[in-house]
């Protein structure tokens, strides 16, 4: 029973985006500028994150990249550079990590200025079967899945209050929506970041913090990689 009703509520779900979907289609929302914005992203070294660097650096923002892989960043950062970007700057950043979190966001602070759009996109899949997961892996996980989200919010939401200007992005999942064979792991970690981001755009209205947006995206399978 239970069953039946989350699959009614997911497919009263994906009913209602279907059809604002259609509205925008059929009424365009006016497309915000982001030229001269800060824009962080997380797991900008492969995947979506070197997508949405590439993609940024053509709108003219000034971007700040996060990754754990140097090659892979040292690359996003080329690519993006070839692409137009008035400005990159890259940190090799454990999201896992809270003080290191802490730490380069601090950085950046100094060097680049206060983030106005943070993209927390950083994320890692495990693909098994709940029993045969390594705790060590399920703890990651959580870490970088959601717990990244609370630091770097933590770190970078006060400005964008100060200043009631700011969108936050987090890259959630369809996981995020319905649980999937395998990812249980994964799927409460998209769950968990999800509920949050919600939560904290509740928040921000609650405070009359109106120039603060957010933004869940819940990609379905992609062909980047992670």
């Amino acid at each position: 029973m239970n069953f039946f009703l989350e699959l009614l509520k997911v497919i009263g779900l994906s009913f209602y985006y279907l059809l604002e979907s259609l509205v925008f289609l059929i009424i365009p929302k006016r497309k915000k500028s982001v030229a001269g914005e800060i824009v962080l992203i997380t797991g900008a070294g492969s995947g979506i994150g070197r997508l949405l660097s590439i993609k940024f650096a053509r709108l003219g923002a000034t971007l700040v990249l996060w990754d754990i892989n140097e090659e892979g960043l040292k690359e996003t950062s080329k690519l993006a550079e070839e692409n137009g970007a008035v400005r990159v700057q890259s940190y090799i950043c454990d999201c896992s990590k809270r003080q290191e979190v802490y730490r380069v966001a601090d950085q950046v602070k100094k060097e680049v200025g206060d983030v106005s759009i943070l993209i927390n996109n950083a994320g890692i899949v495990t693909g098994k079967r709940f029993i045969d997961c390594p705790d060590s892996l399920m703890e990651k996980t959580m870490e970088v899945n959601i717990l990244a989200h609370f630091w770097t919010y933590k770190a970078f939401l006060p400005a964008m209050m100060a200043s009631n200007h700011g969108h936050l992005v987090s890259i959630a999942s369809s996981a995020g929506l319905i649980g999937v064979n395998r990812l249980a792991d994964y799927c409460a970690s998209k769950f968990a970041a999800v509920g949050f981001a919600e939560s904290i755009g509740l928040e921000m209205r609650d405070l009359g913090k109106t120039g603060i947006k957010t933004t869940i995206v819940c990609p379905y399978f992609i062909n980047t990689g992670m």
